[in-house]
C-alpha cells in the first residue's frame, strides 16, 4: 500500500526532467551532465495487450476479439470498434476497470533492465507514463505497480504526463510510434519499443528499435553520451 508521505515527501533531483519548466536547477559548474532516459510503462514495462486480452475474453467470452499476432495500430479500442460499433466502448471498459493497472505482468526482462539501467554512472532513470483520462483507478495504480515490482525508492522517478513532449530527456523508449503534443522539438530521440501492434512497421532512419528486454539497450544509451569534458 502506498502511504500519502510517498506523494509529499520526495527527494529533489538536480536535473529533473522539468528542467525546460524552470523546475530543474542544473547540474553543479564543471560536472558532468547525467543521461536522462525516459521509459514508458504500459506496452514497455507492463504487458498491457495481453493483460487487456485475457481480461477482455473473460468478461466477454462470447464476443470476438484480436489475437495479439493481428493487433494493428496503437489505440486498442479503435481496431476493436472495426469489429463492432459496441467493442470499442466493451475495450475501454477492461482498462477503466479497478485493478486492470495493478494487475498487469511486468514485460520479460523489463523490471532487472530498467534497475540495471538506474545503476550505470552518470544516468538518470524515469518512467514516463500517460494515465488514461477516466482516471479513477488509472494514477493510483500506476504507482502502485512500480512499487510493487522497482520499490518504494523508484516512486521518486515516475513521471506522470498526458504530454511527453513537454519532458525534458534524451532518451524515450516507448512503443507509441507517433509521440506528439505542444513541443513540437522534444528535446529526446524516441526509440521505439517494439510491441504486437507496432512490430510490422518499417522505420526511417536515423529511427531506431529497442526489439525488446533482451537487445543491447546499453549500446543505445551509450551512442547519446558525450565524450568527456563535454558537459551541456
Amino acid at each position: 500500500m502506498i502511504l500519502l508521505s510517498s506523494f509529499l515527501h520526495l527527494r529533489p533531483r538536480r536535473c529533473g526532467p522539468f528542467a525546460r519548466l524552470g523546475r530543474g536547477a542544473g547540474p553543479a559548474a564543471g560536472s558532468r551532465r547525467a543521461l536522462r532516459v525516459l521509459v514508458d510503462m504500459d506496452g514497455v514495462l507492463a504487458d498491457f495487450e495481453g493483460g487487456f486480452l485475457k481480461k477482455f475474453r473473460a468478461r466477454y467470452p462470447d464476443k470476438p476479439y484480436i489475437a495479439l499476432e493481428d493487433r494493428r495500430g496503437f489505440w486498442v479500442s479503435e481496431q476493436y470498434g472495426r469489429l463492432g460499433p459496441e467493442l470499442s466502448e466493451k475495450a475501454a471498459s477492461i482498462w477503466e476497470s479497478k485493478n486492470f493497472f495493478i494487475e498487469l505482468d511486468p514485460l520479460p526482462g523489463a523490471v532487472e533492465a530498467v534497475k540495471q539501467m538506474a545503476n550505470l554512472a552518470d544516468t538518470d532513470v524515469f518512467i514516463c507514463t500517460s494515465p488514461i483520462k477516466n482516471y479513477r483507478y488509472c494514477p493510483y495504480e500506476k504507482y502502485a505497480w512500480v512499487e510493487k515490482h522497482f520499490g518504494p525508492e523508484f516512486l521518486e522517478q515516475i513521471v506522470l504526463t498526458r504530454d511527453k513532449t513537454v519532458v525534458s530527456a534524451d532518451l524515450l523508449i516507448d512503443d507509441r510510434p507517433d509521440i506528439t503534443g505542444a513541443e513540437l522539438n522534444p528535446s529526446w530521440e524516441h526509440v521505439l519499443f517494439t510491441a504486437c501492434h507496432n512490430k510490422h512497421l518499417q522505420l526511417k532512419p536515423p529511427s531506431r528499435r529497442l526489439q525488446s528486454w533482451t537487445d543491447d539497450w546499453k549500446a543505445i544509451l551509450d551512442s547519446k553520451r558525450l565524450p568527456p569534458g563535454q558537459a551541456t
